[in-house]
């Protein structure tokens, strides 16, 4: 307690932001060795302890030794919980490897490491409906955003369009208009102006229910109804009705644009009064982009928070968003400055980096083919015929240049998402790679779903070889070969390309020299 008290004081004194859009001070040594205690024991110290917190990556509280997350397996749908490495220590990566090698896994739960049970699962279906069956959410999938944390290995969540998580049935979060605060670590890079990429306070019945009944942070480059300076992303917030940068609708001058690898965004909200806060979560301090009033438009004083926890959706469950999401809480209570610059010091010290790429050899603007790597056609490369459909066949350096030409792909950022990739026919311009029906071909278009279709996320082959390329809008399934046909397939679904036997291995590609210039 004295440790974190002068922690407190250490950053009154020596830094934080004092006017809008004020950089702080980098963290001194003193906040650099408060971070000992983690992010809920210092908000506990604070006077504004936790009620929710989510992490994929680390426990949140120093004393923490219970599970982080659940996956479930494709291949048999079975269940694990991936708990920490020691007790307020980082995420068993391993485990998670060891569960789901050979096959795909999904993130089902994000448990609340608080004692409120507050834990996000798929989200229901709302005012919007989900992709997944019955109208829910997607789930993400397990090992689309590996990071390191103090150099052990960990995964975020992917929140691809469509993605989502929620608990409407809550214990302990604010309503009406009760104070509160919240934090997330994210991907500043990751983003897009979807709506809506959400972590917080919303509505109970998945429903656009009026203005003020949600309170959640924001992050993206939406400018429909609030934006700041330069071109984006923001840190905003999420109000219902309305993503507000500050005090007025639309434009705000103080809200920057931010581009952080490791993204920390801070928000909190209580009578008449609310703040926007964000840094570098690698180092540095919090700054102040917004402290004042709420917003000068109707129902937002007194705000009508419900208490319902969102990740990756907006409050009515629009799942247009893009993201991805490492660790967040929500208090009980309005914090102080100095809670939260002790935070970002203890976020500061969980030294979060990015992991090695596994598509280094897809980079946007190269030419490459994409060959078979299962035993039987390891001399196949990924080619489209005369109609457009797409499947494998054997290709040889005494192949016909058109043969040549249609087994050669030009990398392109992803349409739907720029983190991931699309692959444009080089042999056919303005032509991509796309699902349709599960099954591939090539097709052009301008559309969201189509973007969506055609953009494809690397990550490490499933057989330990090569890429594995899983489909941006269908988080279990990845590009397979079967039967000499290209599909996006899930381990064991309910179609023929869906078999279990030879998966791993049909759904595992070398990225190799283009048979065509």
């Amino acid at each position: 307690m004295l440790l974190s008290a002068l922690t407190m004081a250490t950053a009154l004194c020596s830094g934080q932001a004092t006017a809008t859009g004020t950089p702080a001070l980098s963290p001194t040594a003193a906040d650099r060795t408060a971070a000992a205690s983690l992010p809920c024991d210092l908000y506990a110290d604070g006077g504004t302890p936790c009620v929710a917190a989510h992490s994929t990556t680390r426990a949140l509280y120093a004393d923490y030794n219970g599970p982080l997350y659940q996956v479930k397996r494709a291949s048999d749908e079975a269940t694990r919980d991936i708990g920490v490495l020691s007790p307020g220590g980082y995420a068993d990566a391993g485990a998670q490897d060891s569960f789901c090698a050979g096959t795909s896994c999904l993130i089902t739960v994000i448990y609340d490491q608080s004692d409120r049970g507050n834990d996000l699962t798929q989200a229901p279906p709302g005012q919007f409906p989900g992709p997944a069956e019955g109208g829910y959410d997607n789930l993400a999938d397990a090992a689309a955003a590996p990071v390191t944390v103090n150099g052990h290995k960990a995964y975020g969540v992917f929140v691809a369009p469509g993605t989502g998580y929620r608990d409407n049935d809550t214990n302990g979060v604010a309503t009406g208009d009760q104070p509160e605060g919240m934090y997330a670590v994210l991907d500043g890079t990751h983003y897009n102006s979807g709506c809506c990429f959400d972590y917080g306070n919303a509505e109970t019945n998945s429903r656009n229910n009026g203005n003020g009944t949600m309170e959640a942070i924001y992050f993206g480059d939406s400018k429909t109804w609030g934006y700041g300076t330069g071109k984006g992303p923001w840190i905003m917030s999420d109000l219902e009705n309305g993503l507000f940068s500050g005090v007025n609708r639309g434009y705000n001058a103080n809200d920057p644009s931010v581009s952080h690898r490791f993204l920390t965004a801070t928000l909190k909200g209580g009578p008449n009064r609310w703040a926007i806060r964000g840094g570098n979560a690698q180092s540095g301090g919090l700054s102040t982009y917004y402290d004042g009033p709420r917003p000068n438009d109707s129902g937002y004083d007194p705000m009508k928070k419900e208490g319902a926890i969102i990740l990756g959706t907006g409050g009515d469950n629009s799942t247009g968003s893009a993201g991805t999401f490492y660790e967040g809480v929500m208090t009980s209570g309005y914090p102080s400055e100095a809670t939260e610059n002790a935070v970002q010091a203890s976020i500061d010290s969980a030294d979060y980096a990015e992991s090695p790429s596994v598509s280094e050899s897809l980079t946007p603007g190269s030419k490459v083919s994409l060959r078979a790597t299962t035993e039987c056609c390891t001399k196949d490369s990924l080619r489209h015929d005369a109609d457009g459909n797409v499947g494998i066949g054997e290709i040889s350096g005494s192949s016909p240049p058109d043969a040549k030409a249609a087994a050669t792909w030009t990398v392109r950022a992803g349409l739907g998402d720029a983190s991931c990739v699309s692959f444009e026919s080089a042999d056919k311009p303005g032509q991509y790679l796309r699902h349709s029906d599960f099954r591939m071909r090539l097709g052009a278009g301008d559309s969201s779903q189509f973007k969506n279709d055609a953009t494809f996320c690397p990550q490490t082959g499933h057989s330990g070889e090569g890429v594995s390329l899983r489909s941006l809008n269908f988080p279990s399934d990845f590009l397979r070969h079967y039967d000499h046909n290209a599909y996006i397939a899930s381990d064991g679904g309910s179609h023929d390309w869906d078999a279990t036997a030879a998966w791993s291995d049909d759904t595992s590609w070398t990225v190799a020299e283009p048979w065509s210039s």
